[in-house]
């Protein structure tokens, strides 16, 4: 507005016919250079964050006024670029925020127009690095169709505005997920650099397997490689004593192998994982800790960890419950999602998927299937009334139901975060496979081990006798709908590293293959372990 003004002809005019025109002047020309330097440099910072609209809102609301490049914004700068050189450390891609052409911005920043450039270039990387370490870096369902995790998302004026508001280093060190889950992961991650630059975990072990009672060299080298990873003192031994035999039991426990102290094929091939390759699924560990930092405090989770096959409720950071849970089978696999837990139904219906109805449908045009019932437009049809002459498999017309009782498929509970995916989870009648080790057998929902104890706890804060309120209506044989007076956000994970607060890095088989894709992705963006060695 005033340089706008110093050149109207209404002014210019008042001037040439007043005394004081000559000291006026004077005092108007740096006045004046100095308000066209300023609306360069407001051209420059519109002209620059004009690419991305929801920046030039921002600059907008600003009056396109910098907010890096000024002699103030000393401690912002700082603050970026001490959060960018620790990038890294957070397993994030430091190519695209190139803090070297960021620091040669602001170093040649010598006149307006390359202030204002300078300015937005900050924001821009600002922008991408918040984001990134927040929310994540990856955009996983481009990736891998069963993953739909909604990424926290930061709005970029609200995020700059925070930003403008706080003490900048204090503000950068609160976008990272703030769990210790997430710290101990990055410690581990440091930790296999400084391992891999010393060498690595050693010779990798050549056989087969090996057991209590064997000696010799490749008892050495199963010894050496667990005396690096934390699990033996040291010692000279070549024999398979039992020592040995607990520090194996203890690596597979860590590791979801049967503990038996065997050290049996699949054994012998985690033993001889690299450096490297631990180092990739830590990297991923954190990464899908960010898809779910939502930046909230919640007093109750519900994880379902699919690589783990596991559920736990998580009360107030800590672990109150875990069960044992089958997941789905490698040619049906249960996508990665968040929800919340609204009901729970007991005595439940199975209304039948059409695509696993597909193979009961034959036996019950030949007269079979008993326990199924026939429904159409969400009402029962009686058998007899159908006329089968003409019913094929291609052309049948009905939905099929499993009404409650001991046969029904979802056994006497099912708990329900309605999504579009139609998971959730519930009992079975099929409890031997609780038993198996790796337990990837349903159609994609999950069955729990123990869901009458799962119910209770949900149950218990809303409820003064969980138990026996639960088991009246389940003895009631009725179908019935439990609304929770709260609901539970629900996580369904896809977790194969983390480390437990003993300190010890806990590891599953990619069973899915989901890492070995995800991994690609991560290494193409030039995330890669530094000095890398096995």
């Amino acid at each position: 507005m005033f340089a706008r003004f110093l050149k109207s002809g209404c002014l210019a005019a008042a001037l040439a016919v007043t005394p004081a025109v000559t000291a006026l002047t004077a005092i108007s020309v740096p006045l004046q250079a100095e308000a066209q330097a300023f609306s360069a440099l407001r051209q420059a910072i519109a002209e620059a964050s004009s690419t991305d609209e929801r920046l030039a809102a921002f600059y907008r609301s600003r009056d396109f006024e910098p907010i890096w490049a000024t002699s103030d914004a000393a401690d912002r700068r700082a603050a970026l670029i001490r959060a960018l050189d620790q990038a890294d450390a957070h397993g994030l891609p430091t190519d695209r925020y190139d803090i070297d052409a960021l620091r040669t911005a602001f170093r040649e920043a010598t006149n307006p127009y390359m202030r204002g450039q300078a300015d937005v270039l900050a924001s821009q990387v600002f922008l991408q690095y918040a984001q990134d370490v927040h929310g994540g870096f990856l955009d996983p369902s481009e990736i891998i169709p069963d993953i739909f995790q909604d990424q926290p998302q930061h709005d970029p004026y609200e995020l700059m505005t925070a930003f403008l508001e706080a003490n900048p280093h204090a503000f950068m060190e609160t976008l990272p997920p703030q769990s210790p889950n997430y710290t101990r992961l990055m410690r581990a991650k440091l930790e296999l650099e400084d391992l891999a630059a010393r060498g690595g975990f050693g010779p990798t072990v050549q056989a087969g397997s090996l057991r209590p009672g064997d000696s010799g060299p490749q008892v050495v080298a199963l010894r050496n490689r667990l005396m690096t990873m934390g699990y033996l003192t040291r010692s000279a031994t070549a024999e398979y004593n039992s020592d040995l035999q607990v520090a194996v039991m203890a690596f597979q426990e860590d590791n979801g192998l049967v503990a038996d102290g065997v050290a049996g094929s699949d054994t012998i091939q985690a033993v001889n994982r690299s450096v490297e390759d631990l180092w990739d699924d830590v990297v991923l560990g954190m990464e899908r800790m960010r898809w779910l930092n939502d930046g909230q405090v919640h007093d109750r989770l519900i994880f379902v960890n699919l690589a783990d096959f596991h559920t736990r409720v998580i009360d107030n950071g800590e672990v109150s419950f875990i069960t044992r849970s089958v997941i789905g089978r490698r040619d049906r696999q249960t996508p990665e999602f968040s929800d919340e837990m609204e009901h729970m139904v007991i005595n439940p219906s199975w209304y039948v998927p059409r695509s696993i109805a597909r193979g009961y449908i034959p036996n019950i045009i030949a007269g079979g299937g008993s326990g199924f019932q026939l429904m159409a437009g969400g009402r029962p049809v009686s058998r007899a009334a159908v006329d089968w002459t003409n019913i094929t498999p291609e052309n049948f017309p009905f939905d099929l139901r499993q009404p409650p009782g001991p046969r029904n498929a979802l056994g006497t509970v099912k708990f329900m975060f309605p999504n579009r995916h139609a998971i959730y989870l519930h009992d079975t009648p099929d409890q031997h496979l609780m038993d198996r080790h790796v337990r990837a057998y349903s159609s994609g929902c999950i069955r729990l081990d123990d869901p009458h104890e799962f119910a209770y706890l949900l149950l218990a804060r809303q409820e003064e006798d969980p138990r026996g309120f639960f088991h009246d209506v389940l003895d009631s044989g009725g179908e019935t709908y439990v609304y929770l007076d709260t609901h539970i956000p629900v996580h369904l994970t896809y977790w194969t590293a983390w480390v437990e607060s003993d300190g010890f890095l806990q590891t599953r088989p990619d069973i899915y293959g989901r890492n070995a894709r995800l991994s690609q992705v991560v290494q193409s963006l030039g995330v890669v372990m530094p000095d890398a060695s096995s």
